[in-house]
């Protein structure tokens, strides 16, 4: 037995002496030396340097960097990952002999950094030991884990409606202005004291709308787990282009430490508009809208890396909300189609909602999570089964009822219900609502608790409910949490609870609820 381990030290240090050999190798090997015969909008073209490869990290004058994509045969096509005005006709270019990478590790959270890793936020020089390259193989199907573990957005209509699981991948799009990023900032602020890193990747957005959303953070406290990548809208297409692929990266070292880690992509429209403007530049062929024809291939090797591992790989997960933008509600465009068939599920936000004040402005009807609802807590599961299918059928009376037609005492039910269904589903942003506080809400709702308060006194009831929550047996509120449905003794205690606290509220005091 000792001379096995003795074995296997003598191995792990042969190990680590060839692999500090091959990383120091080539710095003490003849360097090849190309030069830039034209530079472009973020684009470079070089000849020379005969043994480059694939996406290798090029070295320019100035302290500036490029990746070669286009390996012609007499020259080199590469993306500028910084500014061109710095770069002339006839300046060296030196290979570097790796692929581009970036920092990751603890030191980083808390912090704003470019998809460079420098930082932006003025405190001061970031000492991360350890490097990822930005483009790393997803897990093989063997290494991952079904998505089983709920992730809390603290969104009413998100968690009861369109839960998302830990490890799934789930698309936030709708047009300009719906409050798709305030959706995200809310998830990231609910992972508070809930052990989730969050990454919050910023591509090509104003300076002054990432400096509101890193001050809400750090207001809310959320800064403590979060780190945020930057590219704003003046920056190089080539900066725009990695600073998923490197917030990735980041995200993916804590995965495989086992933490569970939530990622925002914000946006991908923003991405595929700059990976179009550097592919037309480096002259490849467009494809359908003139977008590169593997932009789906682009988008799916990014999202593919989001899962839950395996329990002999730490288990650990990686939950993804890409962030995408549609055109006049038009969602079967290419982009849009591309990463609902990629992501397991999409939350659709509605213009007409939004103007009508009905904030999230999250349309049930197209939104669908394909892979949460398994992973859903069974408290949930248990009072929202006809909550959707209610809801879906509200909508439809609705539109009827407005031809004037006169309508049974049914049907008048059940629009008085939905009304306040969609009441109960707003709220306030950046106010993500506690699981215990949601699910007594949900009871309340769908024993018709509401249905006699006027729509005026709904916010003012509901505040009421939640301020009751305390009065709670902390065993109740541990069930909820439990992986075992809510029995028929809690959700009496609740509805008896609930049915003291609203009554004060209801316009007819002979209402009879029903107690399942």
């Amino acid at each position: 037995m000792i001379a096995d381990v003795l074995n296997t030290r003598v191995n792990d240090t042969l190990d680590r002496i060839a692999a500090s050999r091959e990383e120091h190798v080539f710095k003490f090997l003849p360097r090849e030396v190309g030069h830039v015969t034209s530079v472009s909008a973020g684009v470079i073209t070089i000849a020379g340097l005969p043994g480059v490869g694939f996406e290798e990290l090029l070295e320019f004058p100035n302290k500036l960097f490029g990746i070669a994509y286009n390996i012609d045969e007499h020259e080199i096509g590469a993306i500028l990952l910084g500014e061109d005005s710095l770069l002339n006709a006839g300046d060296e270019v030196l290979r570097t002999g790796r692929v581009m990478d970036i920092p990751v590790g603890g030191d980083l959270i808390g912090r704003v950094i470019n998809p460079l890793g420098e930082p932006m936020d003025g405190k001061g020089t970031i000492y991360a030991k350890i490097r990822y390259p930005i483009e790393r193989p997803a897990a093989a199907i063997m290494d991952r884990k079904a998505v089983s573990v709920p992730m809390q957005t603290g969104l009413k209509v998100i968690d009861a409606l369109i839960p998302i699981g830990r490890g799934q991948r789930e698309l936030i799009l709708g047009d300009r202005q719906t409050g798709k990023t305030a959706i995200a900032i809310d998830a990231i602020i609910n992972q508070h004291d809930k052990d989730m890193i969050c990454v919050y990747c910023a591509i090509g957005q104003r300076a002054s709308s990432v400096a509101k959303i890193v001050a809400t953070l750090q207001e809310k406290g959320a800064m403590e787990y979060t780190t945020v990548v930057v590219t704003e809208g003046n920056n190089a297409p080539g900066l725009k282009y990695i600073a998923p692929y490197a917030a990735t990266s980041i995200a993916e070292y804590f995965m495989e430490q086992g933490r569970d880690v939530l990622i925002i992509y914000d946006d991908l429209t923003n991405h595929a508009r700059a990976y179009r403007e550097l592919s037309l530049l480096l002259r490849r062929p467009p494809g359908r809208e003139a977008f590169p024809g593997d932009i789906f291939y682009i988008h799916s090797r990014l999202l593919e890396r989001s899962t839950h591992l395996s329990d002999e790989l730490k288990g650990g997960s990686l939950t993804a909300l890409p962030i995408i933008e549609t055109e006049a509600q038009n969602i079967s465009a290419y982009i849009p189609t591309n990463l609902i068939s990629i992501t397991d599920g999409q939350i659709y936000l509605s213009p007409k909602m939004f103007e009508l004040g009905i904030l999230p402005a999250v349309d049930v009807g197209k939104s669908v999570s394909r892979v949460g609802g398994k992973a859903q807590l069974p408290a949930y599961r248990s009072v929202t089964g006809d909550l959707k299918l209610a809801y879906s059928q509200f909508e439809e009376l609705e539109n009827y009822a407005r031809f004037g037609t006169r309508l049974d005492e049914a049907t008048r039910h059940t629009i008085a219900h939905g009304k306040r269904i969609r009441n109960w589903l707003k709220q306030d942003e950046l106010q993500p609502l506690s699981v215990p506080e949601q699910v007594v809400q949900l009871i309340a709702l769908t024993e018709g608790l509401f249905d006699h308060i006027p729509l005026e006194k709904m916010k003012e009831a509901v505040a009421a409910l939640m301020n009751s929550i305390s009065s709670l047996p902390e065993e109740l509120v541990k069930h909820v949490f439990s992986d075992s449905p809510l029995g028929q003794e809690d959700k009496v205690a609740i509805v008896k609870n609930a049915s003291d606290i609203l009554s004060v509220f209801q316009t007819d005091p002979k209402i009879i609820t029903k107690t399942t």
